[in-house]
């Protein structure tokens, strides 16, 4: 068997240098077919040698002799610049003279030529005529090159449907461009009725092909569950296939979908690899995502010089996200020195994009002159336009600059609306605000009920200033029904957060007996925070137990001190402070 095996190859050796032999002797007789096979042997290094020159050299004196095939060729080897200098100008010449014989592929690289303007002057008319003229020949590539003039009036009259019909001649002789656009129309509706089915199909013969474009698309589609059936596990399968390839947006859209678990399980170190590779390739996106995952320390040693480093790549190109966490890094001096000013410059660059965090960033700087000349009126500007985007934040913000009549003509009834956005969307400093504006009946009715409802959902989030309100309206029956009880729970819950004011009314509560059990260490406690925060009413009732000596022993010293500080740091009416007055007096 090994015998007959090495005679088929003797024989096919000496067939191939027989034909070899065969075609350099016609070539040398002048036959211009033979003459081109010789260049084309000498190109490829079929047979003999690879020598490019020594192709040109064949391919001249077939295409002097008007072979298509061989001027064609000639003109690659000058626009490629293999086996002699590059010219392109010389290129199109060659090109050109068998374009004028009818050869297809010649004529598609004329037009491609004068499409772009390489070698010739640029004129897209023109290309046009020798696209068109490949493309009746069934020229793939020049069917798809003149659908897309078409699809943009680029040298002819914009024309979806014409560029549709070119898309599909070429997508079904295989053209996997001409498939992912073909399937690009049918998915938006251009020059086609939209199909989302037959977009899917052209999507797919393209992708299956390597495209990557396509691959992303189909990918998309399996995320989104456009056309098929939502199935996030397929979608990464073809946004690998894309990745593998060295596509960025695939390398991206793969470590999005790792980081998290989306399709995949979560992994943080594979999605910075990804992110990595993409990033590497300049990416803004990737970028930007692989400086998180160095902020945070996410699949990666936390490192926030490192973060900096690609938030800035990818600010520089324009990212807003980018410029608003390297503004960040510049404000707070996080893997970079602080430098205000310098944060507010990426924050505007992010804010002119319509960065909705940047806008109020900028704004915040603005309005308290942080790195920039105070100007209350421009943060009002970039509040507003957060604002309008629907950020609750940025509405409170505002509304509280319409309020004081800040940089801004005063509007309390706008500031209301603001307010009242802002609360609905369940911030609750804002219902707080809204709330008090209700209460007070400033810049809408007064509507005490409605007040309350807006207190209570700021205190149900623990807002302890909302907690306070509440508690303070049970106690006293002002706007719903007096419930003490109640009262305690909401001073409680605000206390503990350390709010002087709910301290001193819960201590003064456990003082008297007050709906709760008389309990004068707790009472003393309570008042000790609430008088460390500068509260004088706080100082005043702590005088009062040491000056009355109720379950303490009895301290006239220390209730003197007491009343001294009552007085110094303004007791909340004048009764209480007189009273302090009039108690030292007697105590002296």
């Amino acid at each position: 068997m090994k015998k007959y095996i090495f005679i088929l190859f003797v024989v096919i050796i000496l067939g191939v240098v027989y034909g070899t032999n065969r075609v350099r002797i016609n070539a040398e007789l002048g036959f211009a077919e033979a003459q081109y096979t010789l260049g084309a042997m000498y190109r490829d290094g079929v047979g003999i040698p690879e020598d490019k020159a020594e192709a040109v050299k064949w391919f001249r004196l077939a295409a002097a002799k008007g072979h298509a095939e061989a001027q064609t060729n000639l003109g690659i080897m000058y626009y490629i610049g293999e086996g002699v200098t590059q010219d392109k100008t010389e290129a199109v010449k060659w090109y050109r003279l068998a374009a004028e014989q009818g050869f297809a592929w010649a004529q598609f690289n004329l037009g491609a030529a004068l499409s772009r303007g390489d070698g010739v002057t640029q004129d897209k008319k023109e290309a046009v005529k020798w696209y068109r003229l490949a493309a009746e020949q069934g020229e793939a590539r020049a069917q798809h090159s003149l659908g897309a003039l078409f699809s943009k009036g680029d040298g002819v009259t914009q024309d979806k449907k014409e560029a549709v019909k070119w898309y599909r001649l070429a997508a079904e002789q295989g053209f996997a461009d001409s498939q992912f656009f073909l399937g690009w129309s049918f998915f938006s509706g251009e020059g086609v009725s939209q199909d989302k089915k037959e977009a899917v199909k052209w999507y797919r013969l393209a992708a299956e092909q390597g495209f990557t474009e396509a691959q992303l698309r189909f990918g998309w589609l399996f995320y989104s569950g456009e056309g098929v059936t939502q199935d996030k596990k397929e979608a990464v399968k073809w946004y690998r296939l894309a990745a593998e390839q060295g596509n960025a947006d695939g390398q991206d859209f793969l470590g999005f979908a790792f980081k998290y678990g989306e399709g995949v399980t979560q992994d943080h170190k594979e999605a910075v690899k990804w992110f990595r590779l993409a990033a590497e390739q300049g990416l803004a996106m990737s970028q930007m995502n692989l400086g998180f995952a160095f902020k945070y320390g996410e699949g990666v040693t936390q490192d926030s010089k490192e973060a900096v480093k690609w938030f800035r790549l990818a600010a520089e190109q324009g990212n807003s996200q980018a410029q608003l966490n390297l503004g960040i890094s510049f404000y707070i001096g996080d893997g970079v020195t602080q430098d205000k000013k310098e944060a507010v410059k990426w924050y505007r660059l992010a804010a002119e994009q319509g960065d909705v965090y940047a806008q109020i960033n900028l704004g915040r700087s603005l309005e308290i002159g942080d790195g920039v000349a105070q100007n209350k009126t421009e943060a009002a500007k970039w509040y507003r336009l957060a604002a309008e985007q629907g950020n609750a934040q940025a509405q409170m913000n505002l509304g509280g600059l319409l309020f004081n009549g800040d940089g801004v003509p005063q509007d309390k009834a706008e500031a209301v609306k603001w307010n009242r956005l802002a609360a609905e969307q369940g911030l609750s400093k804002a219902q707080f605000r809204l709330g008090s504006l209700l209460f007070n009946g400033d810049g809408v009715a007064q509507d005490k009920k409605e007040a309350l409802k807006w207190f209570r959902l700021a205190a149900e989030q623990g807002f302890a200033e909302a907690q306070f309100i509440l508690g303070w309206s049970f106690y006293d029956g002002d706007g719903v029904a007096q419930d003490k009880a109640e009262a305690v729970k909401w001073y409680r819950l605000a206390a503990e957060q350390e709010l002087a004011q709910a301290q001193l009314s819960l201590g003064i509560m456990y003082l008297f007996g007050d709906s709760v059990l008389v309990d004068i260490k707790q009472a003393i406690l309570l008042l000790k925070k609430a008088a460390d925060k500068g509260i004088g009413d706080a100082y005043y009732y702590l005088g009062y137990i040491y000056e009355v000596g109720e379950s303490i022993d009895k301290n006239l010293r220390i209730a003197k001190i007491y009343y001294y500080n009552a007085i110094e740091y303004n007791c909340s009416s004048s009764e209480i402070c007189e009273d302090a007055k009039k108690r030292l007096k007697a105590l002296e």
